[in-house]
């Protein structure tokens, strides 16, 4: 095989554990490498490097299995709603809203069904910004597009059943919040180590003000996705887009066999 494309999300495709594999195997493989894939899939490490390099994102929690924190602790520090997730996840699985300590019960146990380790964060009142990357040593980003939820967020059912959200390709934003959306994109891509490609979520205030919620080092490529989409807008079609993503994965292999 000349190489292989993980169109796999989630633990075990997403997070390290195939990549590795395809290293043993030494095959070519598109997208992030061993660490870039475990730093992008783990929200609780992720943040911390963010937090690190300077990078803004909103308040959050961490939480074990077998940890307790008192709802009033959680409440006072992170305000009302939350959102609480799985650490290790994808495709917005096991994420609740949660606006009083009933649903707050019902929602820890929900997303420690999908992991160990779950992150509860402040909710940020912005518009959901999205940006593509692409590249290697060089990367560069798309233009922004704004996704539009016509639910309470961007669940799972809005993503892939109920067509419960519009993308605005491009997103309606001035020039300098744009620069910034894209400066943070390619800061976020390099801080965690990643190649070949990578989505990255941002929320935007109204100030302006830009906040990084997370990236995605396997984004979706169906006929609704953003990741090609956000490229097609910005002038590379998706035939090219395949083909430049091949090809990066190659030159990284050549690289890493030198």
């Amino acid at each position: 095989m000349d190489v292989i494309f993980p169109v796999l999300h989630g633990p075990y495709g997403e997070d390290g554990s195939m990549q590795g594999l395809l290293k043993i195997f030494n095959v070519p493989f598109v997208g992030p490498g061993v660490l870039g894939s475990a730093l992008g899939m783990d929200k609780d490490v992720m943040k911390r490097l963010f937090m690190e390099a300077g990078i803004p994102i909103g308040k959050f929690i961490t939480l074990r299995n077998g940890e307790k924190i008192n709802f009033t602790k959680i409440k006072k520090e992170l305000g009302l709603p939350i959102f609480i997730k799985p650490a290790n996840m994808g495709s917005s699985v096991g994420i609740s809203k949660v606006k009083n300590e009933k649903k707050y019960i019902k929602a820890v146990k929900e997303a420690f069904k999908f992991d160990s380790k779950i992150i509860l964060e402040a909710n940020i009142a912005g518009r959901e910004i999205e940006c593509s990357v692409l590249g290697n040593e060089r990367p560069m980003t798309s233009i922004p597009g704004e996704i539009i939820a016509n639910q309470e967020f961007y669940s799972y059912n809005a993503k892939y059943i109920d067509e419960g959200s519009v993308a605005e390709i491009p997103a309606k934003l001035d020039k300098k919040t744009t620069r910034k959306v894209q400066e943070l994109a390619i800061k976020v891509f390099k801080v965690l180590n990643c190649e070949g490609m990578g989505r990255v979520d941002f929320f935007v205030k109204k100030n302006r003000e830009v906040i990084v919620n997370e990236i995605n080092t396997i984004p979706g490529f169906t006929k609704i996705s953003m990741y090609p989409k956000l490229w097609e807008a910005s002038g590379i079609p998706l035939p090219k887009l395949l083909d430049t993503l091949i090809l990066l994965a190659i030159e990284r292999f050549e690289r890493e066999l030198k």
